[in-house]
Order: structure tokens, then sequence, then C-alpha cells
């Protein structure tokens, strides 16, 4: 980390979480900070659901929950960006303190409960950049007192179509009561039954991925894997948040209730991953998400079956110039093992993370 990086992280460090997130929004709305240079590197491309990635390292959903600063975050070095979660209606989330740093682990407790704008706030922002280069997927979800959640979706899918490059369908958030019991398969089933529809009637038909918990037994990702490719959807972001607590440092706050995000997370998300690429087989899109820090793990990440890799947490701990950092080193690493593409590392290590337990 740079030293203006150290200061930026200590300036933020004395305001609560949630105040010091509002301040980085805004300090990217005014055009602060200014990434590096991005590397521009063929052998970093990735083409992937008829979308041409520039480089596989994508911001993951939940930091830019209104889809404020999208082209920003692609300037700090991102090959792509994800919006949301964004709901039907606007909705204000759980009660305050909600977000809860975890500084010895470098990991984040957060009970948020898809706060955000709403559809038309964010609508309205992405119709502002259409036409722009960047790939900007759109993360939807339901709002929490909704009496039909699957319409929900629907919606986020008719609304969202013609301006994201691709749709999350977002399931797994552990803050809004009852949402992740949307992933049983009666349920799911229904649902991904219901948002390929809405996708086939809208104008544009961006492909759909399907974002899940990592808190999950084998017998529950064979039923979503199998309504994943029954349903025909086009990939699988793994993983959100964990309600699980793994031997964590932070003895204050890691007692707080919600997802835990950040370092933690990386070994339970990673065989979750490894084990829904070999249940899904290898044409299908896998996004790695959870505990991404770092070129290593994000090249660990493809060893363990995934496409794309996704990072939020990290950031918070390491600063705005991390992405630009990653995306140089895994250049690096395709020159040293002379890869003429980094889809040649996926899979490498596959049977190692697949047969790790689920404990």
């Amino acid at each position: 980390m740079s030293v203006l990086d150290r200061l930026g992280q200590k300036l933020l460090f004395t305001f609560d979480p949630e105040t010091a997130h509002g301040m980085s929004i805004a300090a990217l709305r005014c055009g602060l900070p200014v990434g590096a240079r991005t590397v521009r590197d063929v052998r970093l491309n990735v083409s992937l659901c008829g979308i041409d990635f520039p480089n596989p390292l994508g911001m993951a959903a939940g930091y830019d929950k209104n889809a404020e600063v999208p082209d920003a975050l692609l300037g700090l070095g991102f090959g792509f960006a994800e919006v949301g979660t964004v709901t039907p209606l606007p909705q204000a989330g759980n009660p305050k303190p909600r977000i809860f740093r975890l500084t010895a682990d470098e990991a984040v407790i957060n009970r948020l409960g898809f706060n955000n704008e709403g559809h038309a706030a964010a609508e309205k922002r992405l119709a502002a950049r259409k036409g722009r280069p960047g790939i900007v997927g759109v993360n939807i979800g339901a709002n929490k007192d909704s009496s039909d959640r699957v319409s929900d979706y629907e919606r986020g899918v008719t609304r969202f179509a013609a301006y994201a490059s691709y749709l999350t369908v977002n399931i797994s958030s552990p803050n809004t009561p009852g949402l992740r019991n949307m992933q049983a398969r009666e349920q799911l089933g229904e649902l991904l039954s219901r948002v390929m529809a809405a996708r086939a009637a809208a104008t544009a038909q961006p492909p759909v991925f399907l974002k899940i918990a990592p808190d999950l037994v084998e017998a529950e990702l064979e039923d979503i894997a199998a309504e994943v490719v029954e349903k025909r959807i086009e990939g699988v972001i793994v993983s959100n948040t964990t309600i699980s607590r793994p031997a964590l440092r932070s003895t204050g706050t890691a007692g707080e209730t919600g997802g835990l995000s950040g370092k933690p997370l990386f070994e339970r998300s990673t065989i979750v991953l490894a084990k829904m690429r070999k249940l899904l087989g290898p044409d299908m899109a896998v996004i790695g998400v959870g505990g991404v820090d770092s070129a290593e793990t994000a090249l660990e990440k493809i060893r363990a079956g995934a496409d794309l890799v996704q990072l939020y947490t990290s950031m918070i701990y390491a600063g705005p110039a991390l992405p630009g950092r990653i995306v140089a080193g895994m250049a690096r690493f395709c020159e040293t093992e002379r890869l003429k593409s980094i889809r040649a590392l996926r899979d490498s290590r596959l049977d190692q993370w697949a047969s790790k337990p689920l404990s």
C-alpha cells in the first residue's frame, strides 16, 4: 500500500464504516482518487457469455448499490463492475449500526439489508451512461416486505435488461429474512423459470447469473446446479457473505449478526466454487468471490475453476490502488509462466479444492 493509500485509509477509519463508505463514493463521483495507468494485456482478456472482458477482475455488488460510480470503478483498473443490489422500491435497510470492521482479520460483518434508492434511481443513472464503453452488471433483489418476491426479480429483469451487460439474481444475502430460502430447489425452479421468461420478453437479453451463498451443503449445491442447467442460466457467482464464523481474531465485533466477508471467507468460498464447477461442467460461467485481496488469491480462484473473480472488502483495507496492482500482478504471472491466456490456468487445482470438505 502506498503512503497516500495509508493516509487515506487512516482518515476513513476515523469515521464509522458506513460514513466512510459514503465518503469513498463521493470521492469517486468527484473524480478522486485517480487510478494508476490501467494495465492492458491481451493475455488477461476473457470471453464469456458473449462478453469480452478486458481482464478477469471485477468489483462485486454491494459497493455501488445505486449505480453512482461504475465508470469511476472501471477507471481504477477493474475489468467490470457490478452495481446493486437494487430492489423495485427504495428501502432504508436494517437499523444502524450495521457495518462492522474486523481489522485484525481484514474482514467486515454487515447486516445492511438491501438498502438502496430503488429501481427508478438506478435506471436513471444507467440510462445516462448508455453507449459508454465498459462492462457493468446489475445485481437485482427483492424488497423485504414484498408480497411476491419472484415478481420483484421479474421487474428487475424487465427494468434493467436494456442497460446491463449482465444481470445477477441475488438470493443469497443473509440480511433479508427468508431470502436464502429461495435457494431451495422448488422455489429456485420457479424463480429461474420466471426470470428467464422475463428476459425472453425483454428487448435485450443479457446473460443471467445466479449468486449463491457459501453456507450450503453438498446436496443443496447439487440441487442448485441441476436447476441452473435445466433453466439455462448462463452462470453462477460463488459466493455471497457467510453467516459462519471461522476462527477470528477480532473478538470485539466477531459476534455481530450479519454476513462476514473478507480474508476469512476465502477458504470456504473457494471450496464451494470448485464443487460448483465440478457440478456444472467446464462450459458454464463461474465467477469467484470471497477473500480476493491479491494477484495470488485471484489466480487461485481461477485455478479452482473461476472464469472471473470479484472483490470488495479487501479494498477497504488495501485502498483504491488494489485493483490495478492485482491486474498488473496477473499480467506479470502470465509473462513469467509464458501463458498465452489466463484461461489456461483455469481448473489447474480444481480437483484439490473440490475434494476439500465443507466443514
